[in-house]
């Protein structure tokens, strides 16, 4: 994964070189939850999420804020296949939706385009006779952007982004979002068998970390809470 830092970020952190080694650990602490399901750096798939950002205040009643995801797959010419992307996207709600010239679905579950992505809320809200089945419905299939920003022998790596239209995680409250790629499941060389609702694995009455990680993740598991500010734009 490459680290994409700005000239004035990069003299920041020179100038702060003692107090950030000085203070590793506490920063460690404030870096979002992850829980690999291969230890980590052996996944292999990476899954970075860079916004919200852990004790955000997103939004505006609940809505108007951005899931930005980068997420990196094995390299080389198969790549983009390995990661079962099936197009580039441009898609929203109403008349954005699967049309040209990207055209991607847009509705709660599994995203057509990355099959194998998880995107959980805990807010997120049960609509009876829609697909929102509350915390463990998938919500990849609601993101609008995807794109391919870097294709080498290394890796595949590809950025999914969403603007919330909707206040689906409620308003005013304190939510975690967590991402995962699933595991090739039916090992059929693909990453795309993410389910349209994850299911309380456990058993412990929530739909988590844990549950995806029972499920079988290819990914580091990242879970980063923020909060819904419920104030309107103006």
């Amino acid at each position: 994964m490459r680290l994409k830092l700005s000239k004035r970020k990069l003299f920041m952190a020179g100038a702060a070189g003692v107090v950030a080694a000085v203070t590793a650990v506490a920063t460690a602490v404030a870096t979002p939850e992850r829980a690999g399901a291969h230890g980590g750096d052996d996944t292999p798939v990476e899954v970075e999420v860079h916004a919200p950002a852990r004790g955000d205040v997103a939004g505006a009643e609940g809505k108007g804020w951005f899931v930005d995801l980068e997420v990196d797959y094995p390299g080389g010419q198969d790549g983009l296949h390995k990661a079962g992307f099936s197009g580039l996207q441009l898609t929203g709600p109403a008349g954005h939706n699967n049309v040209p010239p990207f055209p991607g679905t847009f509705s709660p579950g599994k995203d057509d385009r990355l099959p194998g992505l998880v995107v959980l809320g805990s807010t997120t809200v049960s609509r009876p006779g829609t697909k929102f089945a509350g915390p463990g419905t998938n919500l990849a299939n609601l993101f609008n952007m995807t794109g391919v920003t870097d294709r080498t022998a290394d890796e595949t790596e590809l950025w999914d982004t969403w603007i919330v239209g909707d206040s689906i995680l409620g308003k005013d409250v304190d939510t975690v979002l967590t991402v995962a790629v699933v595991d090739d499941l039916d090992h059929n060389g693909v990453y795309d068998d993410a389910p349209d609702t994850v299911t309380d694995e456990n058993g412990d009455g929530r739909v988590d970390a844990a549950d995806l990680k029972a499920l079988g993740v290819a990914s580091e598991v990242e879970k980063v809470p923020f909060h819904l500010n419920g104030n309107p734009a103006s």
